[in-house]
């Protein structure tokens, strides 16, 4: 998808409890965040839906909670837990699936920003969770047509990707060394810490994660003190992010004034709808992204073949390293030779060298030279694993399709 100069895009970071979502257009610098009050910098938005009786009028968020207490209202609160159970909700005698529910929640998500003036449409759509999962994704990307999407239109990203591409749309000067970001909600502490390898082109990009143990309320200071001081040692630190409701003056005394001793420090919490937004962004402008992200949902190699197109030889990639293995496949049509080989060129991205892979079509009917045509199609099955399909296409009427397909697992 080119990028347009009316370009559009929402992030929504959602779990159990609340949702948060934002919206960037081509000429704004950043990404602005909706609350569903007017004026209001609350940007929680309850994972809650709430029907009228006898009239099919549905409510959301903040509104739907307050209305839950009113005997004339059904209130379903955990959308995302009953959609991903694939639970069925009975209200007045009237069915509903909670997948569909969800989408109607998020449906009002995506129409909160365009009473601010915003189109009622964008071109991309990105979901943000703190973990995916092949079911999650699969729950996500199954709404598409009841939101009125498709493919092209979504991406699935979880919080460490989201912390990447948030950090660097960032002025340079707060990426220029390694960047920590907290999570804490009343009673976890998590940390994430993202480098920069400047020695590779693009530069590769990886983020640490460390979940603290849980401790008393009253010994927050001290404790946080102890890990800013552990865990930024030996590193030069641009910048810190604290992010989540768990973090508040009223308790970090010590502990902040640690933390902004020679380094930038933000607190808040829509960092990650505000990522979402960044990354719906980059996507459409990859070719010029000085950065590849090698996290634990990322592809971890490339894969190429090597063609002739009009005479002149390239390579044609099948699978990027960086790409998100849920959403990355490829697919192409190809002419061989008499030699039934294809031959696969596997390569780290930090490695100018690559690895040839040899697949034989065996038991092939034997034809003339290039008048077999196959279609390959990769389809990663983890970050580091690719199923590949191999089907003989024949060659048009004149030599008929024999069925034969080919499966084989390519590992690096």
């Amino acid at each position: 998808m080119e990028r347009k100069s009316n370009s559009y895009y929402i992030g929504i970071d959602i779990n159990d409890k609340y949702a948060m979502v934002s919206f960037l257009q081509f000429n704004m610098k950043e990404p602005e965040t909706a609350s569903t009050i007017a004026g209001s910098m609350v940007y929680q938005i309850p994972l809650v839906l709430a029907r009228r009786k006898n009239m099919g009028m549905w409510y959301y968020g903040d509104e739907a909670r307050k209305m839950s207490k009113n005997a004339e209202l059904v209130c379903i609160d955990n959308l995302l837990k009953r959609a991903m159970s694939k639970e069925k909700i009975v209200i007045e005698d009237e069915v509903f699936m909670a997948e569909d529910l969800l989408a109607l929640f998020i449906k009002k998500l995506i129409a909160l920003p365009s009473k601010m003036g915003n189109p009622s449409v964008c071109d991309r759509l990105a979901i943000c969770l703190k973990q995916l999962t092949k079911e999650n994704v699969k729950l996500f990307v199954g709404l598409l047509p009841k939101l009125g999407l498709n493919s092209k239109q979504l991406m699935i990203i979880d919080h460490k990707e989201s912390f990447y591409y948030y950090t660097l749309n960032q002025e340079k000067s707060l990426w220029l060394h390694d960047v920590f970001l907290f999570e804490k909600d009343r009673d976890n502490l998590s940390c994430m810490g993202l480098k920069r390898d400047t020695r590779t082109t693009p530069q590769v990009i990886s983020i640490d994660e460390r979940v603290y143990d849980t401790i008393k309320e009253n010994d927050w200071d001290s404790y946080f003190t102890g890990i800013i001081k552990d865990t930024l040692k030996n590193h030069t630190v641009s910048t810190v992010y604290l992010v989540g409701d768990g973090f508040s003056q009223s308790w970090m005394k010590q502990s902040l004034t640690i933390l902004c001793s020679g380094r930038r420090v933000f607190m808040g919490n829509n960092l990650f709808s505000k990522g979402a937004c960044y990354a719906a962004r980059t996507r459409d402008n990859e070719d010029s992204w000085p950065f590849v992200y090698m996290g634990e949902n990322e592809m971890k190699f490339n894969l190429s073949l090597k063609v002739k197109d009009r005479g002149n030889l390239s390579f044609y990639n099948l699978i990027s390293a960086g790409t998100n293995w849920f959403e990355a496949k490829g697919e192409c049509e190809v002419i061989i030779g008499d030699s039934y080989e294809v031959d696969f060129w596997k390569q780290l991205p930090k490695s100018r060298e690559a690895k040839i892979e040899t697949l034989e079509l065996t038991d092939m009917p034997v034809r003339p030279d290039r008048a077999t045509r196959i279609r390959i199609t990769a389809t990663p099955v983890s970050d580091d694993k690719i199923d590949i399909e191999i089907k003989d296409l024949g060659f048009g009427e004149i030599f008929r399709s024999s069925g034969k397909v080919w499966h084989y697992e390519m590992t690096m």
